[in-house]
């Protein structure tokens, strides 16, 4: 069925990300998504950032459909079919989470007094929902060491004990999650990767999604790290919206 939604508030999170929020009576678990359309456009998949009271999705600029949604404002509609994936397993407990770029859209729903922050980006301006965590829970990582640690995700991670967390969530560009994989696969953690991939229908019909017969938007998008040791094209490949394999660099 497919949801018609009247925008309620529109906030700028960061220059290229933005939030549209709407009211919506829906049940939305973490980690889960919606497919997102726009007429005249082609439908985004779309993680709801907010699940509370007000939803709201979080929108990236990248592509013609976005773009479009960034100039949409209050009073505006958006139609929404979902929500569709497999949820986080848990949000319960001392949670460490993960996020590169507007990935953090994924975990925000996640955020509580219990959570620790490694937000990255490019650039101080991106920091996403450093705000949502309480004082001194977020630690900010930036490649031009604008704001925070100067690196990327996983240099953050030396810096901690991750044995504390009961769970660890990690939501980004595919390569930053590869390589917190490599860091932490065969250890004792319990450790939850959240993929973005490209989706066409988010039901499981186009394979668009498809990582080693896995569907991202069924068997997905969320896949504990046990499940990841079994998926050789993660962080090597993906296909393009063609069908075409691209492999990544």
């Amino acid at each position: 069925m497919i949801n018609r939604l009247k925008i309620i508030k529109k906030v700028r999170e960061t220059p290229t990300v933005f939030s549209l929020y709407f009211h919506w009576d829906a049940e939305v678990l973490p980690g889960q998504f919606v497919m997102v359309w726009v007429p005249g456009y082609s439908e985004v998949p779309m993680t709801v950032a907010s699940r509370e009271g007000e939803k709201c999705i979080t929108v990236k600029v990248y592509g013609k459909t976005t773009e479009r949604l960034g100039n949409m404002g209050e009073g505006e509609f958006l139609y929404l079919r979902g929500p569709y994936g497999k949820p986080f397993s848990s949000s319960r407990g001392k949670k460490l989470l993960i996020g590169g770029g507007s990935g953090m859209a994924s975990l925000r729903s996640l955020i509580d007094e219990d959570s620790t922050g490694i937000i990255a980006s490019k650039t101080s301006d991106e920091i996403l929902f450093e705000k949502d965590f309480k004082p001194g829970m977020a630690i900010c990582v930036t490649e031009d060491g604008s704001r925070g640690m100067k690196g990327l995700a996983p240099d953050a991670i030396n810096n901690l004990d991750l044995t504390q967390f009961d769970t660890i969530y990690v939501c980004g560009p595919e390569m930053m999650m590869k390589a917190i994989f490599d860091m932490l696969r065969g250890k004792e953690l319990n450790v939850e990767f959240s993929f973005e991939r490209s989706m066409k229908c988010g039901i499981g019909l186009c394979d668009s999604c498809s990582v080693d017969g896995f569907q991202v938007c069924r068997d997905g998008p969320t896949f504990h790290i046990k499940e990841v040791e079994n998926m050789a094209e993660f962080g090597k490949t993906r296909l393009a919206s063609s069908g075409k394999r691209i492999y990544m660099k």
